[in-house]
């Protein structure tokens, strides 16, 4: 008989509180399942016994988005990944969601995890994985690092799906029309045109089109499941884009230097079931199928590390 005494199917469930904020971040896969700010929800939580329904809060690694038919070539060497997106020939968000994660330290605010790269065929490369999460006055810090232990380079990018709440506490249609009433700020001249499995064909300014979320944008023209690029970054090196929803609680995601892209998904035509009541807007080092080709990929060198720091910030207005 299965013991009473189990843990939730995500694992252990890591609760942080400081301030204004409140967070739990699960074993599995190190996922964001909540945040509120003033006790409101900012991203789009679920059940700890149920699959995230749309990756939501998920750590994407080792990489974000797609990889066409699941291969791709890295120093002369082919490797393939398995098929997840089966209706579009994908490999789709990396491994790092599907295991537990070593907790490494834990504090009322704080919590560190880490992952070690298991044995995988397609990506035998040995790396380290960190999350630490934090809440300050200012939001929730993530900040993520890979070391590369292994005697060969390794490929690398990263990506977080939080799915930002609009507000609307319920399933189906309505989401789409509670999605319309929210504005998204993308700093990003560029828009990353793709075919029908959504993988890459190219690029593309914004001007003149509904992609154009430069200066702000309510999001009457869904849907959207698309990438930015060529992002705009303050003086500090940061990025910053923005999701406001009507009831005026703002929520800024702000990415260092190693963001060169975000992409934005409404759900829209998802199953009622699993259509969070929000949008994702997600930080990612690169757009999908970098791995095929090396548009802002990263190579770790062994011996090397590469980290991503993240700031989700709520506020009233």
């Amino acid at each position: 008989m299965p013991s009473a005494n189990l843990p939730p199917r995500s694992g252990r469930q890591f609760s942080l509180k400081h301030g204004d904020y409140v967070a739990v971040v699960t074993e599995l896969g190190a996922s964001l399942r909540e945040l509120a700010y003033q006790s409101k929800e900012v991203v789009c939580s679920w059940p700890a016994d149920e699959t995230a329904p749309c990756s939501n809060g998920r750590v994407l690694i080792p990489f974000p988005n797609r990889i066409a038919d699941g291969a791709y070539t890295f120093g002369g060497t082919t490797y393939q990944l398995s098929i997840d997106e089966i209706e579009r020939r994908n490999a789709i968000h990396g491994y790092g969601y599907r295991s537990y994660w070593e907790l490494e330290t834990l504090e009322d605010d704080r919590v560190t995890l880490s992952w070690r790269v298991p044995q995988i065929s397609g990506y035998p490369f040995y790396l380290l994985v960190t999350a630490d999460y934090r809440l300050t006055d200012d939001g929730l810090h993530l900040r993520i690092t890979a070391a590369n232990h292994g005697k060969q380079r390794a490929p690398w990018a990263f990506g977080l799906h939080p799915w930002f709440a609009n507000g609307f506490d319920g399933y189906g249609d309505e989401i789409d029309g509670f999605n319309a009433q929210c504005r998204v700020t993308i700093p990003g001249d560029t828009h990353v045109t793709v075919d029908e499995r959504l993988l890459p064909t190219g690029t593309e300014p914004v001007d003149g089109t509904k992609y154009d979320l430069r200066e702000g944008q309510l999001l009457t023209q869904q849907p959207y499941d698309d990438a930015w690029t060529d992002l705009h970054h303050a003086a500090d090196g940061t990025t910053t884009a923005e999701f406001e929803r009507p009831d005026g609680l703002a929520v800024q995601v702000v990415g260092d230097e190693s963001i060169t892209s975000f992409q934005v998904c409404t759900g829209t035509g998802f199953p009622a079931f699993k259509h969070p009541s929000g949008v994702a807007i997600e930080p990612q080092t690169a757009y999908a199928n970098a791995f095929n080709t090396g548009k802002d990929l990263i190579a770790i060198e062994p011996g090397d590390t590469a980290s991503t720091s993240l700031l989700i910030h709520a506020e009233q207005r």
